[in-house]
């Protein structure tokens, strides 16, 4: 009999899902497939082939993201890191889209200091990008519209909509600055031995108000305060920047100094409409509550106020 589970946990091995990581999909994917000579071939038949059934609410997505996120991660950061395990098994092409993949939840840093420093920076009149007359102003320009550009030009080609685009732009920023957090460390926590390896499962349960508010097109904000208090918290960020920034730029005349700031300032708070819209104007159950957007406004006002502060600090 023993012999028998180990000739059956072998086979698993040789040819089964590796589930010693919850990105099962991914890491079968790097190590049982393309790892040992497999090739990937596109299919996209007329008739889909796969139909599954994908969240429809802010707290399931938030959960499972959370989940891939730390699995991703706990590979990244594992002898079969994609980097390391790779190159003598894959192409080079194939062990960098690995990679990229791996890494991917660590977009959180990067996403978290766009939301925060230029801001209080705005705020505080200290320009951090360059002018708009300035030469270099178009470099920026070019990086950041030309990645838009691809990614509307991904949604169309694929038969969505501007409205899906938007969406998606919405729910990547919403995920950057939550489950890639969340994620990160969780998996870098595990990695420590700070924290036991779990599994969070995603509700499978279908509710009929939380599947009215999504075919209204309508974000349900039921979810725990640690996945909804970031969201919130930036969001005011923002607003407050946005109009700061702006009023300050027409008070000295200096908008072309602060124009990149203010334009980054106003397409968080236009993508991060319905966080403003669940704080303020809804009255449904979806809604976000007043206890959280209370807290998230006494979080912003302690981060501004010690911003200001530390700046002003370091330019003296």
């Amino acid at each position: 009999m023993r012999c028998n589970v180990n000739v059956q946990i072998s086979y698993r091995l040789q040819v089964g899902f590796l589930y010693l990581s919850v990105a099962e999909d991914y890491f079968t994917g790097l190590v049982n497939l393309h790892c040992k000579g497999w090739k990937s071939v596109y299919c996209d038949p007329v008739r889909h082939a796969f139909l599954g059934a994908s969240t429809t609410n802010l707290n399931d997505v938030l959960v499972q993201s959370t989940r891939w996120s730390s699995g991703l991660v706990e590979v990244a950061l594992s002898r079969f890191c994609p980097l390391i395990y790779g190159p003598k098994k894959m192409s080079a092409l194939q062990t960098m889209c690995y990679g990229e993949l791996a890494f991917f939840p660590f977009y959180f840093f990067p996403l978290w200091c766009f939301a925060i420093i230029p801001q209080l920076c705005l705020l505080n009149g200290i320009a951090v990008y360059p002018e708009a007359s300035n030469w270099f102003f178009i470099v920026f320009s070019f990086v950041f519209l030309s990645s838009l550009s691809k990614h509307i030009q991904e949604v169309l080609s694929t038969g969505g909509s501007m409205r899906s685009w938007i969406n998606e732009q919405r729910m990547w920023m919403i995920r950057s600055v939550t489950c890639y957090l969340y994620g990160s460390l969780d998996a870098i926590m595990k990695r420590l031995g700070m924290k036991e390896a779990n599994f969070m499962t995603t509700n499978k349960v279908i509710d009929v108000e939380q599947t009215k508010l999504y075919q209204m097109g309508k974000i349900d904000f039921q979810t725990s305060i640690m996945l909804l208090a970031p969201l919130v918290i930036l969001t005011i960020i923002n607003v407050v920047s946005f109009v700061g920034g702006v009023t300050r730029a027409m008070v000295t005349g200096k908008f072309s100094d602060m124009f990149i700031q203010v334009f980054l300032s106003l397409f968080i708070v236009t993508m991060g409409y319905p966080v403003i819209e669940g704080m303020i104007l809804r009255k449904d159950k979806g809604r976000i509550p007043p206890s959280v957007t209370i807290l998230s406004v006494l979080v912003s006002t302690i981060f501004l106020s010690l911003g200001s502060l530390v700046l002003s600090v370091l330019l003296k």
